[in-house]
């Protein structure tokens, strides 16, 4: 048998960085790889050939030699997922849909595909994999029992092009304990969080390492979850990282809560943990409680985001507008906490409602849904969701003008700032070059710098700490992250309306 797998191209968002791809991640051509089909490609049977396209960095085939045509997506993916589904389907050969939109929502994919794969891979996969040989495929295979991650095999890294991207992806453990109204998480892989062993993570690492990788994305949605295996795998880490001379960068997802446990800190900082993603959401302690967010009261937020920065650890944070609780003053809120805490990554995105998860079932009876926008992706100028307390237009403006003036020069470089007051050097670990840090600076220095003239230089030389001048990286890396937000939201959210960042930023 000869399977192809394709990874659906993304329409650009926030997170495809398309501009620090383009301009200063040489030879790069996106972000990360397609772990999900990584793994599916090594659940297949030993004879099966198997073969993956990732169209985010290179063309689908138009005439490929396969008997089975699968495509994996999420819901930013849907349309193209359908698009590819169709066309093969309409070439004769036998198509799959699978991945989290198709798990989350298996009824839109009856009439596109062939079969549906619904759920974890790990056992369903067998079993289609088995039927087809038989000829005797079924419409649809759901996994409705609990996967253990001890059968989850190592990925089929060797069948992605790994140098064509920023960084591999990696996956220790799937679930979150926790209860958030607006996320699908819990829906897909529940709240008892479940771990491949230690044994199994070194596999992954050896095989990378052997591939010289050197950055890796712990796509984990809360690696945190369960606390006393994530120190038993962050001290595993440290060891690896010791004894291979600190091959690898690492970064990850968490919840805030990482922020109470000192241990739990230093443990990332030794292992070389050079990032987290955690979902900040909102300053409004209201907005918290009414979607169940409890675990960001914990502590004041600003004070434990600060305590990660003093680990010389950086952090990415998600924050969403459009809570029953969000007035037109929420906006001025979540300026000034996102100037305060230095987050230069802020990935502010609107409330949208998730199929099967407990907010879309709340709004569907409450009439407040609106199923004829579209909400795949929370970082455009669109949402399923009535806003309770201001009026959607006025929310979308705001939202817009919110992201203006956050990428603004002089907002880039005081974030910089409030940044580096509290963070403490990193660890020498890096495992970039120095020619490779020189690289990025030029590049950023060409095509971000020099373009902004005069006032962005003088911007960029005070946000250098020269005192401090182990940080001077962290700086360089957000004015990147920084002119990469500006130029998404140039194109991407102000485009057509008449004022751009540059107008926004002239009359600030």
């Amino acid at each position: 048998m000869k399977v192809l797998l394709i990874n659906p191209k993304f329409p650009e968002s926030f997170w495809s960085f398309q501009w620090a791809v383009d301009k200063v991640f040489s030879g790069k051509k996106a972000i990360s790889p397609p772990l999900g089909l990584a793994t599916l490609a090594a659940l297949c049977p030993p004879a099966w050939q198997v073969e993956i396209v990732d169209e985010n960095i290179e063309p689908v085939p138009a005439d490929p030699q396969a008997d089975i045509v699968g495509v994996c997506g999420m819901a930013a993916q849907f349309e193209r997922q359908r698009e590819l589904l169709a066309y093969y389907k309409g070439k004769g050969h036998f198509v799959v849909a699978g991945g989290s939109y198709a798990s989350l929502c298996p009824e839109l994919y009856g009439s596109i595909a062939d079969s549906v794969v619904a759920g974890e891979a790990e056992y369903i996969w067998g079993e289609f994999c088995g039927d087809f040989e038989a000829g005797a495929p079924r419409p649809l295979y759901r996994e409705t029992g609990e996967v253990s991650l001890a059968d989850s095999p190592v990925p089929r890294y060797d069948l992605l092009q790994l140098a064509r991207y920023e960084l591999a992806s990696i996956q220790f453990s799937r679930g979150c304990p926790f209860r958030c109204e607006f996320c699908d998480i819990i829906v897909m892989f529940g709240r008892k969080p479940r771990t491949k062993s230690l044994e199994q993570i070194g596999k992954d690492l050896d095989l990378l390492r052997a591939m010289d990788v050197h950055a890796a994305f712990f796509v984990d949605d809360n690696l945190i979850g369960n606390k006393p295996l994530a120190k038993q795998l962050l001290e595993f880490l440290y060891q690896y990282q010791s004894k291979h001379d600190y091959w690898f960068d690492f970064g990850t997802e968490v919840s805030l809560n990482v922020a109470q446990d000192d241990e739990l800190l230093r443990l990332f900082r030794k292992a070389n943990f050079e990032w987290m993603f955690i979902g900040i959401e909102s300053p409004d302690e209201e907005s918290l409680k009414e979607t169940l967010k409890f675990q960001n009261l914990r502590g004041d937020m600003l004070s434990s985001i600060q305590k990660i920065y003093g680990y010389g650890i950086d952090v990415f944070a998600g924050f969403i507008i459009g809570f029953d609780h969000d007035t037109m003053e929420t906006f001025g809120k979540q300026y000034r906490f996102i100037m305060q805490s230095g987050i230069q990554a802020a990935m502010i995105g609107l409330l949208v409602a998730i199929p099967k998860t407990p907010l879309y079932e709340r709004l569907r009876v409450a009439g407040r849904l609106d199923d004829d926008r579209a909400a795949s992706d929370n970082t455009k100028l669109a949402t399923n969701v009535v806003p309770k307390q201001m009026s959607y237009d006025a929310m979308l403006d705001s939202y817009r003008l919110l992201y203006r003036t956050l990428v603004g020069d002089r907002q880039i470089a005081d974030r910089i700032r409030n940044k580096l007051r509290h963070f403490s050097v990193p660890p020498d670990n890096s495992t970039d070059s120095v020619g490779q840090q020189l690289g990025i600076l030029l590049r950023l220095f060409m095509h971000g710098l020099a373009p902004g003239g005069v006032s962005r230089l003088l911007h960029f030389a005070r946000s250098l700490p020269l005192r401090r001048p182990s940080l001077i990286p962290v700086a360089i890396g957000d004015w990147v992250v920084g002119l990469t937000m500006r130029d998404y939201v140039d194109r991407q959210l102000c485009a057509g309306d008449g004022q751009s960042v540059a107008r926004v930023e002239a009359s600030a």
